[in-house]
């Protein structure tokens, strides 16, 4: 078996240390600063996607647009703090909007793809770790 040790910037530790007790908060407003991002370009791609390039007049009543959104941030078995961009449950006509979601992302037979979330996700990384990194900055700041 392998063993790796990773050194991080000693700069980057200090800051960390001076967080302490306020680390949970901290990375709570770093992680929807960033989710922040990426919901608005998954939210923008979703749009753009929906009722486009069909044989038939678009029966999309806007509840999928709507429905999604950043959940809250939980910490993970490995205590590791997620965030994740996604769909509310469940639809008034009672199916998934993860189901809609999917078919939209990847097609079905008879329907061509239209991928929304990959390349938001793509799109978004760049601002997305710098809205991070400000947030983190500007929190740390302020103790």
């Amino acid at each position: 078996m392998a063993k790796v040790d990773i050194k991080m910037p000693e700069d980057f530790l200090e800051r960390i240390s001076r967080l302490g007790s306020d680390f949970d908060p901290v990375a709570q407003k770093v992680l929807e600063a960033g989710g922040e991002i990426v919901l608005a370009k998954a939210q923008s791609n979703l749009s753009s996607v929906v009722g486009s390039g069909t044989k038939y007049e678009s029966r999309s009543t806007g509840e999928l647009e709507s429905a999604l959104g950043l959940s809250a941030v939980k910490m993970d078995k490995n205590g590791n703090h997620n965030i994740k961009v996604g769909f509310a449950e469940p639809r008034r006509d009672g199916i998934s909007n993860a189901k809609l979601a999917n078919i939209i992302e990847y097609g079905k037979h008879g329907q061509p793809a239209k991928p929304f979330m990959k390349p938001a996700k793509t799109a978004s990384r760049a601002a997305c770790i710098s809205a991070m990194q400000d947030k983190f900055e500007e929190e740390v700041r302020k103790l």
